[in-house]
């Protein structure tokens, strides 16, 4: 049964909804599941709740509304503290590194991924594919510094920039698939096939994780609105 105080507006192919959702299972923290449909107009709550940017998730804890995905994991670290282990890093200068590299994959890893979702041309796709593949091997090496060795990049336990990353890997392999490209492989990301391995199977992630050819077919209704509403007006 969900906390009477905590709820998650989004949806359940969002990558960033999933890294709320698995924040709250490593803490133990039970919620309420509202869903948001990404392919209807956006809901009176959503509007009303993140005003400013209109995006999901929207976190609710004691009726206040928080929002953008890597807010709400350090609110939801900062809050429940005797749950399980730190999302964050206890170290000041491994918490800004943590910071800096879930900044990267928001800022640079996935704005690529999502043009070689949605790129209308081969061209387009030919750059955001290089790009992508790039920023694989980018975080193959920040695995190897940050993980220390370790399963996860937060070491012995899923922190920040797993939770940062994992989101997205049902989406690598789904876009992979439609660009005929492994964009994690053995070949030039062994680490990271590896700690995707870990990360899916753990407890608190492979609940939440959605079956890769459901997300495929939203995945296609998804570019399909998004082509639609960039297209030019007569």
């Amino acid at each position: 049964m969900a906390e009477s105080n905590v709820k998650v507006l989004g949806t359940w192919a969002s990558p960033f909804v999933m890294r709320v959702k698995i924040a709250l299972h490593l803490k133990s923290v039970r919620y309420e599941d509202v869903e948001e449909d990404l392919l209807a107009p956006k809901s009176e709550l959503l509007l009303k709740s993140n005003p400013v940017y209109k995006k999901i998730p929207v976190f609710f804890h004691a009726h206040n509304p928080i929002c953008e995905s890597l807010i709400i994991l350090q609110y939801i670290d900062e809050v429940w503290t005797t749950s399980a282990s730190s999302i964050l890093p206890s170290d000041p200068y491994e918490r800004s590194q943590s910071r800096f590299w879930a900044a990267y994959v928001d800022d640079k890893f996935f704005p690529a991924l999502r043009r070689l979702l949605i790129g209308a041309t081969e061209e387009d796709k030919k750059a955001a594919l290089a790009e992508v593949v790039e920023g694989t091997v980018v975080l193959e090496g920040a695995f190897g510094e940050l993980s220390k060795g370790k399963a996860f990049f937060g070491g012995d336990n899923i922190g920040f920039v797993d939770i940062a990353l994992g989101s997205l890997l049902g989406w690598i392999e789904v876009i992979g698939k439609q660009c005929e490209t492994k964009l994690v492989s053995e070949a030039k990301t062994p680490r990271l096939v590896q700690w995707a391995d870990c990360f899916s199977a753990h407890e608190a992630v492979k609940d939440v994780l959605p079956d890769v050819d459901k997300l495929a077919d939203f995945g296609l209704k998804l570019r399909a609105k998004i082509l639609k509403a960039l297209a030019p007006t007569n």
